[in-house]
C-alpha cells in the first residue's frame, strides 16, 4: 500500500501520543505528529518535527501507528493527525483510510497552506477527515514572519478557510495562539473579517520556553486579564470564540 509513495512501512514518520483527552473534542484519541513543516513559526514548540530528524524524538513507523489503533479500538474513538504540517506527507491518505477502516473518527490539524490537498481529501469519502482544525497564526499581511509571504501563498490561506467553512460547524474549528508580538486586538479584528461568523474560534495561551526562535522565549505572555480582554473582543466579532 505504501510502495506507491516510495515509503517503507518501517520508516520513521513522526511521534505518537497513545492516549489524549484534549486533542479531539469530546473524544478519547491517539495523536500522531507527522514530521515536516513548510512554516517556521518563531513560537513553535514542536520544533523537533519542523527542523529536526526522527533521531531527535521517540519516533514511530506507519506499522507502529496502525498496530496501536488496532490494539486500542475498544478504548479510543478518535485519531488526530497533526504535525508539523500533515498535508505535506504522502502518508496522510493511507493513514486516514486505515483509521476509517478500523472505525475511527479522524481529526486533521493543518496550517491551511495547502488547500489543494484539502480539496483532494474531500473529493473521496474514505479520505474525508471527520473534523478539521486550522491554525490562523496572525493577520495575513504578517505571515512573512512565518516564512510565508507571497500573494499566492496568502491566497492559499483564504482558500483553505473557504474549504473548511463548508463543513458543518460541529466538524470544524479555527485556532489562534495569543503570542503578544503576533496577535493583538487589531490582529483579531483582521482575522475575524476572514472567518465565517459561525466559527468555533479557539484561543490558546502562548507558552515560552522551547520556542523555535530562542528570542521568543524572552517574550512575556499576556496576563489572564489581557487574554480575557482579547477573547471578549473576539467574541464580539465571532460569538463562538473561546479561551481554551
Amino acid at each position: 500500500m505504501l510502495n506507491q509513495y516510495n515509503i517503507q512501512s518501517t520508516d520513521f514518520i513522526g511521534a505518537l501520543v497513545k492516549t489524549s483527552l484534549v486533542d479531539y473534542p469530546k473524544k478519547v484519541s491517539a495523536v500522531l505528529f507527522l514530521h515536516g513543516c513548510n512554516l517556521r513559526c518563531p513560537y513553535c514548540y514542536n520544533k523537533d518535527f519542523v527542523t529536526g530528524t526522527p533521531k531527535d524524538y521517540d519516533a514511530v513507523t506507519f506499522n507502529d501507528v496502525i498496530s496501536h489503533l488496532i490494539k486500542r479500538k475498544n478504548v479510543l474513538s478518535g485519531f488526530v493527525i497533526s504535525g508539523g504540517e500533515p498535508c505535506l506527507s504522502p502518508l496522510l491518505h493511507p493513514l486516514i483510510r486505515q483509521a476509517h477502516n478500523l472505525g475511527y473518527l479522524v481529526k486533521l490539524d493543518t496550517n491551511g497552506t495547502i488547500p489543494e490537498k484539502l480539496e483532494n481529501l474531500f473529493s473521496e469519502n474514505i479520505y474525508n477527515p471527520d473534523f478539521v482544525a486550522m491554525d490562523i497564526k496572525t493577520s495575513l499581511d504578517n505571515y512573512s514572519v512565518l516564512g510565508y509571504e507571497s500573494c499566492e501563498s496568502i491566497d492559499n490561506i483564504r482558500t483553505s478557510i473557504d474549504i473548511i467553512s463548508k463543513l458543518p460547524t460541529s466538524k470544524r474549528e479555527f485556532r489562534t495562539v495569543l503570542v503578544p508580538t503576533l496577535v493583538t486586538k487589531e490582529t483579531i479584528k483582521e482575522i475575524a473579517s476572514i472567518l465565517p461568523k459561525d466559527s468555533s474560534w479557539q484561543f490558546a495561551k502562548f507558552q515560552p520556553g522551547s520556542c523555535l526562535n530562542k528570542e521568543y522565549n524572552t517574550i512575556t505572555p499576556y496576563t489572564q486579564s489581557q487574554m480575557n480582554e482579547l477573547v471578549d473582543f473576539a467574541k464580539s466579532l465571532i460569538p463562538n470564540a473561546t479561551l481554551r
